[in-house]
């Protein structure tokens, strides 16, 4: 009898010892399950100051092409996508700043999202507005929503090209230009596209900027494809600016007109908002180049005696199309000029 309830007591002791084991291993794996998802390390690469700054020098390059139109399509498309999960960035909000802070940040966004993806699909225009607040919060960048977009637009030498091509003294069209206030406003008050992560570079698919293949590809919507920053200025530590307003009127970051074709009246308030009122072609879409409408990109050899470029801007403009001759391009490489976004 004691043999038997020796037997049975030590049974028990190990059921006891198995279902504690067990409990045990339940209450790990539900802990690690409730505990903030933490994003795989991936192989980063400090930036020492030699290598962000040339990183800058490169990605400010002006008219830096390794190509334009199908070669430029087939270089992009051979750029492989970085891999890894894309890091989200935090929201944005103007909130705690004042009534004039808030609204010309959102004039300058929206100005950003009109001209450079009116016509691209929403996607693509939330991220043009995601670029800008992801660069305000970078260190390379200046701390304001006006100070990103008008970057450069003192020495001629702009981070977004409509700022310095004459975009903004072309009309935009009503419905998109309110689309794009919306998505702008949308993105200041904490809306996060997601799908670019803390991208902030990014250019159109018919020309290959010779600093893509420098950073990391991360997205392409529509017609744009988005990088980020490589190693450890592209992650979310480096992300740490703080907002610092608005100090600058809009319209005073606006450069002159490119030429004496734009218009001349800037003063009132409902032109800084919208643009000044001109004559603008049917199948001007606020300086973009629109594809669906029948544009085509090409360069025009020395022999050529009428430049594709110079029609093409006649055509935008509804100026009478005239011969150029070639001592002329000088004319065209001496405007604004315009660097990679």
């Amino acid at each position: 009898m004691s043999a038997v309830l020796l037997k049975f007591c030590g049974s028990r002791s190990l059921l006891v010892q198995s279902f504690s084991m067990a409990a045990l291993l339940f209450l790990a794996i539900a802990a690690a399950m409730l505990l903030p998802t933490r994003t795989p390390a991936s192989a980063t690469v400090e930036l020492p100051p030699a290598r962000a700054a040339s990183l800058v020098r490169a990605t400010t390059a002006v008219g830096d092409f390794r190509a334009i139109g199908e070669e430029a399509e087939a270089i992009n498309a051979a750029l492989p996508f970085v891999g890894g999960p894309l890091n989200a960035a935090r929201p944005f909000a103007t909130s705690g700043n004042s009534d004039l802070d808030q609204r010309r940040a959102l004039l300058c966004l929206t100005q950003a999202v009109y001209y450079e993806a009116g016509f691209e699909p929403v996607d693509g225009r939330r991220a043009v507005a995601q670029v800008v607040l992801n660069r305000l919060r970078h260190p390379a960048f200046p701390k304001s929503v006006c100070g990103v977009v008008y970057q450069g637009a003192g020495s001629r030498v702009c981070q977004f090209t409509f700022v310095c091509d004459g975009a903004l003294y072309r009309a935009p069209a009503r419905d998109a230009w309110l689309d794009a206030e919306r998505i702008a406003r949308a993105a200041l008050s904490g809306y996060v596209q997601v799908s670019v992560g803390e991208a902030t570079h990014y250019h159109a698919d018919y020309v290959a900027p010779r600093w893509a293949p420098l950073l990391a590809k991360v997205a392409r919507i529509g017609q744009h494809i988005f990088y980020r920053w490589p190693g450890a200025w592209g992650q979310p530590a480096a992300f740490t600016g703080r907002y610092a307003g608005e100090p600058r009127d809009p319209l005073s970051l606006r450069p002159p007109p490119p030429g004496p074709s734009a218009a001349t009246g800037t003063s009132a308030i409902p032109q800084v908002a919208m643009g000044p009122p001109v004559s603008r072609a049917a199948n001007d879409v606020g300086g973009l180049l629109d594809t669906s409408k029948g544009w085509t990109l090409s360069i025009p050899g020395p022999e050529d005696s009428r430049s594709a470029a110079s029609i093409a801007l006649a055509s935008q403009s509804g100026r009478p199309i005239a011969p150029v001759a070639a001592p002329a391009v000088a004319k065209i490489e001496a405007g604004p000029q315009l660097a990679g976004r």
